[in-house]
């Protein structure tokens, strides 16, 4: 298996300037990451700001042809990574928009344009026939222009991903439509960046690709099902479910954007697979990974994001993802007192404040076959265990903490301090029905837990200062 983090050593080229239009997306930020790690000169454009570490953000309307040229100059390469799926006439726009992109490289003298557009022959729907539209706006301003064509892409964050993730994990019955069965063949997002990366160099040209296996989406819901480690999932076709009733069903039942979500379900009608593997083969080299290590490197790269970016969480619901995010006020010259006692964790539930809540939770779990244990770490460094957690990030001012074994899903819990402030962040990513009843049943009880917990954090650090 290859996860994202292991993307830029594919990268063997010069460095050279390359801009990245719509690096707010999901696609765009991986893309950006990987291409700064290799060293290029990457130029962030988005509507709105976007900081990835590295790369230089440019806040440009891709409407506007002047801005949008001005921030394209100087680079060699520039990735266009923008669709419209959220607005209404969207075939149109997005048409317009290309068009205005390929004369904004020009006039900045690009010498090539990457795109990611989609797979499909003959496509019946709006959404697949525009993502091939907009590659040949592109193409017709003498830019030299890479178009990969892929289907499904698998990754935290992916509207199909995530529409995949939140059928599986809450529905352990379903009815579905016919469009279950249609062929397609899904891309790992860690080979999506490999390939774009890797269309700097190679000839201009469409290029069709995929992971390793044609399957359906009918089998992708049972191999989510046994990488998540749930039951399995029961399915019974209904023949006379048409794309858009089942849209609306979808709606029900997931949480992703239903502008988008809509166009992609009348897209899966269509066959989407890679009919000229030798070509693509031939130009990158590439190796994609088959589906079953696809969502385990999804779910594995999510917990890595996690335990790096925890503490930077909004409280709500995120690529599958229930967040809680306190702040307290810590009196003057508490920081370093508050620094310390985090290395104080652990052999107590009096350390974490609100002790009875703690030893409910440990009971409640062994229902389900948990066992809690009350145990200090060796050492404050990451992979070490404490209670029931692992410790992930141990930073000067920072702790976050991964649940060990835990029913309901993957917890986080994590602290920040700052001189006037202390940021409590707790997560969990659900698993299953369990899970999702878990936290809906505790939603309104856990605020008022971590806001006790926080202000607990601060009552020690007082008491230890005064000792």
């Amino acid at each position: 298996m290859t996860s994202i983090d292991g993307v830029a050593d594919v990268v063997h080229r010069k460095e050279m300037r390359i801009a990245v239009i719509g690096a707010s997306g999901f696609v765009g930020r991986a893309l950006s990451i990987a291409l700064t790690s290799a060293a290029h000169d990457v130029i962030a454009i988005a509507r709105r700001p976007t900081e990835i570490p590295g790369a230089r953000s440019v806040t440009v309307d891709v409407a506007d042809e002047a801005e949008l040229r001005d921030a394209l100059s100087g680079c060699e390469v520039a990735y266009y990574l923008v669709h419209s799926l959220g607005t209404g006439d969207f075939r149109d726009r997005d048409r317009r928009l290309a068009e205005s992109c390929g004369r904004a490289a020009a006039g900045a003298g690009v010498g090539r344009i990457v795109y990611l557009g989609g797979l499909g022959h003959d496509p019946e729907s709006e959404h697949l026939v525009s993502r091939q539209e907009v590659g040949a706006a592109l193409a017709c301003n003498h830019v030299a222009v890479v178009e990969l064509r892929a289907a499904v892409v698998l990754g935290a964050g992916s509207v199909s991903f995530e529409m995949l993730r939140y059928l599986t994990e809450r529905l352990p019955f379903m009815v579905c439509p016919r469009w279950v069965r249609t062929a397609l063949q899904p891309i790992a997002l860690a080979d999506l960046i490999r390939y774009l990366v890797g269309a700097t160099d190679v000839e201009p040209g469409i290029y069709e690709i995929g992971g390793a296996e044609v399957t359906t989406y009918r089998d992708m819901i049972a191999a989510y099902a046994i990488a998540r480690g749930l039951h399995r999932r029961r399915i019974i076709d209904v023949p006379y479910l048409t794309p858009r009733l089942s849209s609306y069903w979808l709606d029900l039942v997931t949480p992703v954007d239903r502008r988008v979500s809509h166009a992609l379900v009348e897209s899966l009608v269509t066959e989407v697979i890679v009919r000229d593997r030798a070509r693509t083969d031939a130009a990158f080299g590439i190796e994609p990974m088959g589906l079953a290590d696809a969502l385990a490197v999804t779910l594995l790269d999510q917990c890595r994001a996690l335990d790096q970016e925890l503490l930077s969480r909004e409280s709500g619901l995120l690529d599958g993802v229930y967040t809680v995010r306190v702040d307290e006020s810590v009196p003057d010259g508490m920081a370093a007192s508050l620094d310390a006692d985090l290395d104080r964790i652990g052999g107590s539930y009096s350390w974490y404040g609100v002790p009875l809540a703690w030893r409910t939770r440990a009971l409640l779990g062994r229902l389900f076959g948990e066992t809690w244990g009350l145990d200090r770490a060796q050492s404050m460094a990451p992979g070490e265990t404490v209670d029931w957690w692992c410790i992930t990030r141990r930073d000067p001012g920072s702790l976050v903490l991964r649940s060990l074994y835990w029913f309901p899903g993957e917890g986080w819990l994590g602290y920040q301090i700052g001189e006037h402030k202390l940021t409590q962040v707790g997560a969990l990513r659900a698993k299953g029905i369990p899970g999702f009843l878990y936290w809906k049943a505790l939603q309104r009880v856990h605020r008022r837990v971590f806001r006790a917990l926080a202000a607990h954090r601060i009552k020690r650090a007082g008491n230890t200062s005064l000792s």
